[in-house]
């Protein structure tokens, strides 16, 4: 006999339970609920967000990017969306994120790291968590991981980067992604 509603509170439970435990190891992050305006997305964030939206051009279609993220740590956090009316949109709007990411880090390529997608995702070849190493704008090293996930016609990009990035925090920030549903 299965518990399903047992499994669903462990499911809810477990983020917190890892957030906890990480956040004895890095007495800098706050760990809290956020479900960022905008977004319909839910997640786990060290410190407390600010917001920005703007009007962007998207594989050759203007496009409302809302931005959140905040600094901890020695680390940058952020998650965007953006909602596209058309479906064919999302699959060039996913390639052209990706390669702005390279570009801004002057990352030479994306480590695919194999994670699953999260929590309400719909399954898209260019959707998925990277690695990546570059340079920020003062020269210093940056390593991070970035993930990219679709819903519907909306797309996400989540992002941690840093000089020196704690594993155990980055994995709390993307295993507690959940996209509306």
């Amino acid at each position: 006999m299965t518990d399903p509603g047992g499994r669903r509170l462990l499911r809810l439970l477990l983020p917190w339970g890892v957030a906890v435990a990480s956040s004895a190891c890095a007495p800098a992050l706050d760990w809290r609920e956020s479900r960022p305006q905008d977004t319909g997305v839910q997640l786990l964030l060290p410190c407390r967000t600010t917001s920005h939206a703007r009007e962007l051009t998207l594989a050759g279609a203007p496009a409302r990017w809302v931005l959140h993220s905040c600094e901890a740590a020695g680390m940058t956090w952020a998650v965007a969306w953006v909602e596209l009316a058309d479906p064919a949109r999302v699959g060039p709007v996913l390639a052209e994120l990706r390669a702005a990411a390279q570009a801004n880090l002057g990352a030479a390529a994306l480590q695919p790291l194999g994670m699953r997608a999260p929590a309400g995702a719909t399954p898209n070849p260019l959707s998925g968590r990277f690695a990546l190493t570059g340079r920020l704008p003062d020269g210093r090293a940056v390593r991070g991981q970035i993930t990219w996930a679709v819903r519907g016609t909306a797309v996400l990009q989540a992002s941690a980067h840093g000089t020196e990035p704690d594993p155990l925090a980055v994995d709390t920030f993307f295993d507690s992604l959940r996209l509306p549903g």
